[in-house]
């Protein structure tokens, strides 16, 4: 069954592509949580026009999120975190505190929904990277590292 997503779905694509999956997944899941809707042919014909519309702002959209990415290469976050003795965290990082760190540290706001985490959560300390999803196209590796405090 094909689909048109109206937001960003993770592992499946982002907002306005069309995509096909199966009928049980866009009846059951998709559509009644507002995450796509049924590809019909004047569907499909609005999303034609907007894409064509959209290209300009698309191309500045792209354009900002490789600025990002730039300073996102060349910066390594470090987060603080309470330790045991063994190097374990108490509790765990995850991309929430990622993303507060990057604000602190380096006065760059980043969605948290944006970042992801290898395995979603990290619970030692050590040094990590993140990949943070700026852009369907721009996918820079965010350096972390995780420190005792």
């Amino acid at each position: 069954m094909e689909v048109i997503l109206k937001q960003d779905v993770p592992n499946l694509g982002f907002k306005d592509d069309l995509v096909t999956v199966k009928e049980g997944y866009a009846n059951n899941y998709l559509i009644p949580k507002g995450f796509a809707m049924i590809a019909v042919p004047a569907e499909k014909k609005k999303l034609a026009e907007t894409i064509r519309q959209r290209g300009f702002k698309e191309e500045k959209i792209r354009k900002e999120a490789e600025k990002m990415a730039d300073k996102l290469q060349d910066i390594e976050v470090k987060i603080g975190a309470k330790t045991g003795t063994s190097g374990k965290i108490f509790g765990s990082v995850n991309a929430l505190q990622i993303a507060d760190a990057l604000k602190d540290q380096f006065g760059l706001e980043i969605d948290r929904k944006k970042i992801m985490v290898d395995g979603d959560t990290i619970k030692e300390i050590g040094k990590y990277t993140a990949v943070v999803n700026l852009h369907k196209e721009v996918r820079p590796q965010l350096k972390f590292e995780v420190v005792g405090e």
